[in-house]
């Protein structure tokens, strides 16, 4: 499992989710997007192109899969996940949390409302709005998708991963945790058992169907 945080973030808030999908067998991978944490170059559209090339780094460890390397990704991190995946047939399959979309994106960088290092603000916020995270998910079946979202998230409504899900194929699966802010189902043990148990089932599922 490859983990991508959201903007303003870096990959050790995200250590709790780590360590609950290592002690149920999977390999977990965390990491800084550019312009974040410990990386050294700023943030741009090549953000998707270091989330696959996670995915290849994780799949070529001893022990590791490299048919069931998944992408968990929350807020920006889950728009990646989702982009990675469209276009990398690598990414086995995709967890996103509260995924924001282009718009929400495009809008909180003009606004300055992200605090990670962007070296080209006109050529990033471009480059979302070139984007199509609707399109995106329709091309991530038939690999399995999980859309996890807070009810009372005010930065990026949970009308969006509903409209995500209305427009992905399955097999796919919604979670609307009631209540709850931007970052609750982030940290949530128990939904996150949810979203790994039925990942897991879905990968099994596949390979099963490939023999």
């Amino acid at each position: 499992m490859v983990i991508v945080h959201g903007a303003g973030s870096c990959k050790e808030n995200h250590a709790d989710f780590a360590r609950l999908a290592a002690a149920t067998g999977w390999a977990a991978l965390t990491f800084d997007l550019p312009g974040h944490g410990d990386a050294e170059r700023p943030m741009s559209g090549a953000a998707v192109d270091d989330v696959i090339a996670m995915v290849r780094l994780l799949g070529s460890q001893d022990g590791v899969d490299v048919a069931r390397v998944a992408v968990r990704g929350s807020s920006l991190g889950g728009f990646l996940a989702i982009c990675a995946a469209a276009v990398s047939p690598k990414v086995a399959g995709v967890i996103a949390i509260c995924p924001a979309s282009e718009g929400h994106l495009a809008s909180g960088l003009r606004r300055g409302r992200f605090e990670m290092r962007v070296g080209d603000a006109l050529g990033l916020e471009a480059w979302l709005m070139a984007q199509d995270i609707g399109a995106a998910v329709e091309r991530i079946a038939p690999r399995p998708l999980v859309l996890m979202h807070a009810e009372g998230d005010t930065q990026v409504p949970s009308d969006h991963s509903e409209e995500l899900f209305e427009r992905a194929r399955e097999p796919r699966k919604l979670i609307i945790a009631p209540g709850g802010a931007h970052t609750t189902v982030q940290h949530d043990p128990e939904l996150q058992g949810t979203a790994l148990r039925w990942l897991e089932r879905e990968l099994a599922t596949r390979k099963s169907s490939r023999w």
